[in-house]
């Protein structure tokens, strides 16, 4: 039967010669088939095939049975059912809401705990903190004149220099990234800001430079390396402007620390004569 209907079940059990053979459900055709389908693969020893199914005919008739009491319930049944689940659902919100409220009002507890230690400790160190003043406010007003003299001054050189050493437009190289315009190699890396690109374009309308010269190989490396020198001066011109300022402040603090004594500054340190074609490049550039 199995050969002939394609093993389907249901046209099989059908077709059973219920008269020679007995009854047989769907369930028991399965298991049988399943079985002696088993036995031969043993038999042959085929060891390609994959693990021996086994059909669970119990666990079948169990779900059709309870299938069958699904399909039988009546509408009152299905709707005392529904009311069941509403009323299981509104159980259960009811119990997170207290779990909830549980949790908020331990929260509660704890911060009211945590203020009070924490007030306490604030009043214990603001009596620990009014008996040292009281001792030792004579002794505190002479050693701040020391650290007056003794604190060492930030400088902003060093970030300058930094600055300087990190400065320039370094374009990317095009020539592995397959077919490409020319005129790519004259557009501004990403990490160029909005506001140094303005910048830019300002100094070179003040030059009266092409911003978009013609795209030849000589005219693109030559119009990179003037961007690059222009970022590059005006980090230079504000490295000496801070290093100016530097200078004067250092001159002002020794003349308050020794007074009577003035600071000679050395000629070659003197602020150099500025070039008033760059004015508008540095004003302009400042505000990279």
């Amino acid at each position: 039967l199995a050969k002939r209907f394609d093993v389907r079940f249901i046209i099989m059990c059908d077709r059973w010669e219920r008269a020679n053979y007995g009854i047989k459900s769907v369930e028991d055709l399965k298991e049988r088939y399943y079985e002696v389908v088993g036995i031969l693969n043993k038999v042959r020893n085929n060891a390609s095939e994959k693990k021996i199914f086994v059909f669970d005919a119990e666990h079948e008739r169990r779900r059709k049975e309870q299938l069958k009491k699904l399909f039988d319930r009546t509408p009152k049944q299905v709707e005392e059912e529904q009311m069941l689940l509403n009323e299981l659902k509104k159980i259960e919100a009811r119990k997170k809401e207290r779990e909830r409220k549980t949790q908020d009002l331990q929260k509660l507890i704890s911060q009211a705990d945590q203020q009070q230690t924490e007030h306490h400790q604030k009043e214990q160190q603001q009596q620990s903190q009014q008996t040292q003043n009281t001792s030792h406010k004579k002794q505190d007003k002479k050693l701040n004149k020391k650290k007056i003299q003794q604190q060492p001054r930030t400088s902003k050189v060093d970030s300058v220099v930094s600055a300087v050493e990190s400065a320039g437009i370094k374009f990317t190289d095009l020539r592995g990234t397959g077919v490409s315009l020319r005129s790519q190699k004259m557009k501004l890396p990403a990490n160029v800001g909005q506001k140094k690109a303005k910048a830019l374009e300002q100094v070179l309308q003040e030059f009266k430079v092409d911003p978009n010269p013609p795209p030849i190989e000589e005219i693109c490396v030559a119009f990179n390396e003037l961007r690059s020198d222009m970022v590059l001066l005006c980090e230079l011109r504000t490295a000496l402007a801070t290093c100016n300022f530097e200078l004067e402040s250092l001159k002002h603090q020794y003349e308050a620390l020794c007074p009577g004594k003035t600071l000679n500054i050395p000629a070659a340190l003197a602020n150099p004569v500025t070039d008033d074609s760059m004015v508008g490049m540095d004003d302009s550039m400042s505000m990279m």
